[in-house]
C-alpha cells in the first residue's frame, strides 16, 4: 500500500498554486504604489500615507457574499462576473456611509479546486478592483470537500475604505421632506437568487423574456452594478446627500429604515420608475405575492440617495436618464 497523500483526502495542492499562477498578473494589474505586499505574503502590506492625510480620517470595512447566484454561475459555466458582483457590492456598502475605497480582500471556497475557475473569478475581481481604484491586495483559496457540497462554490469579499469625518454619511441630517432619489439596478444584483432559482428551475434560461433584448441567463447573470461614479457626480456637483440606502437582501422596506433618524419614516411611490423585466418573469412564474417581491429584490433600484426637496430636479438631472424621485421622507 502506498503513502497516503493530501490529494488523496480531496486537497489539491498543486491545484491552489496554479490557481494563484493564473491568477497573478491580474491581481497585480490592480496594485499602485501604495501597495508593498500583496499575493504570496501572508498578510498585505497597505501603505498609510494616504489614510493619514487629514487628522479627521475615518476606515470605513464591510465583508458580504455573492450568495447562491454562484449556483447559477455553475450551472452556465459563466465565472467572471461573480468577481465583479463582490467587489461592486462591498463598494457600494462602504459607500453608503461617504466612504472611497482602498484595497479589497477575497475568499473563495469549493470542494474541489479548479484553478481556471478561480483565475476567471479573480480576473472579474481584479477589473472590478481597476475600476474603483481599488487595490486587491490579497486573499484566500480554501478546498474543503465534505464542507461544499460537489460543484458549490462560496465567494466572499472584504472592502476597506476611507472617509473624511466631515463628509461621512450617517443619515443623522436627514429631514421630513426630504425627496428620494432611485438609481437604476441592472438586475437581481446579488439577492435573491434562492428563491428566483427555485421559480425558474424548470424554466428556459436561453429563452427571452418578453419585453426583454437578451436571455434570461444574460438577465439573470448580470454583474452586480456600482454606484461610485453615480454619488462622486453628485458631490463634485455640490448636492447635498443626507443619506444612502444600498438595497440588497430585504429590498427597500428592509434597507431603507437603516438610515433614518428615530422617529422617521419614508413613503415610497411604487411603481413610479421602470422596473427590469427579469422580475414580473420571477412574479409571475412564482407566482410570487407583491409584498414578498418588495421584501426579496431590489426590483430596479439598486440605490436610493435622500437629499433636500429643492435639489431633486439637479440630483435627477445629473444621473438621467436612471434616476428618479420615488419618494419622500416623513
Amino acid at each position: 500500500m502506498g503513502s497516503l497523500r493530501y490529494r488523496d483526502s480531496g486537497v489539491d495542492i498543486e491545484a491552489g498554486e496554479q490557481a494563484v499562477a493564473l491568477m497573478k498578473a491580474a491581481v497585480q494589474s490592480t496594485y499602485g504604489p501604495e501597495v508593498l505586499a500583496g499575493i504570496g505574503a501572508f498578510g498585505g502590506l497597505y501603505e498609510a500615507a494616504a489614510v493619514r492625510a487629514a487628522d479627521d480620517t475615518i476606515l470605513v470595512a464591510s465583508t458580504d457574499g455573492v450568495g447562491t447566484k454562484t449556483l447559477l454561475a455553475a450551472q452556465l459555466g459563466r465565472w467572471e462576473g461573480l468577481g465583479h458582483d463582490i467587489v461592486n457590492h462591498c463598494v457600494n456598502d462602504i459607500l453608503v456611509q461617504g466612504a472611497r475605497p482602498l484595497f479589497f480582500l477575497d475568499y473563495i471556497a469549493s470542494a474541489r479546486l479548479d484553478p481556471a475557475q478561480v483565475a476567471a473569478i479573480v480576473a472579474g475581481m481584479a477589473a472590478a478592483c481597476r475600476a474603483v481604484g481599488a487595490a486587491l491586495l490579497g486573499g484566500e483559496t480554501a478546498e474543503m470537500p465534505g464542507v461544499y457540497m460537489p460543484g458549490a462554490l462560496d465567494v466572499v469579499g472584504t472592502m476597506v475604505g476611507v472617509v473624511r469625518r466631515g463628509e461621512l454619511i450617517d443619515g443623522s441630517r436627514i429631514r421630513p421632506g426630504d425627496r428620494i432619489i432611485g438609481l437604476a439596478s441592472n438586475g437581481l444584483h446579488t439577492n435573491g437568487y434562492s428563491l428566483a432559482r427555485r421559480v425558474l428551475a424548470d424554466g428556459d434560461l436561453g429563452a427571452v423574456p418578453p419585453g426583454a433584448d437578451r436571455p434570461l441567463a444574460d438577465l439573470l447573470l448580470a454583474p452586480h452594478r456600482c454606484y461610485l461614479s453615480h454619488i462622486e457626480t453628485l458631490r463634485r456637483a455640490g448636492v447635498d446627500i443626507r443619506g444612502l440606502a444600498h438595497i440588497t437582501g430585504g429590498g427597500i422596506p428592509g434597507n431603507l429604515p437603516r438610515i433614518l433618524p428615530p422617529g422617521r419614516r419614508a413613503e415610497i411611490a411604487w411603481g413610479t420608475w421602470p422596473e427590469p423585466v427579469v422580475f414580473d418573469w420571477i412574479r409571475r412564474a412564482g407566482p410570487i405575492a407583491e409584498e414578498e417581491m418588495r421584501r426579496v429584490f431590489n426590483l430596479g433600484l439598486g440605490m436610493l440617495v435622500i437629499v433636500p426637496p429643492e435639489q431633486v430636479e439637479t440630483a435627477q438631472a445629473l444621473l438621467a436618464p436612471e434616476a428618479w424621485d420615488v419618494g419622500v421622507v416623513l
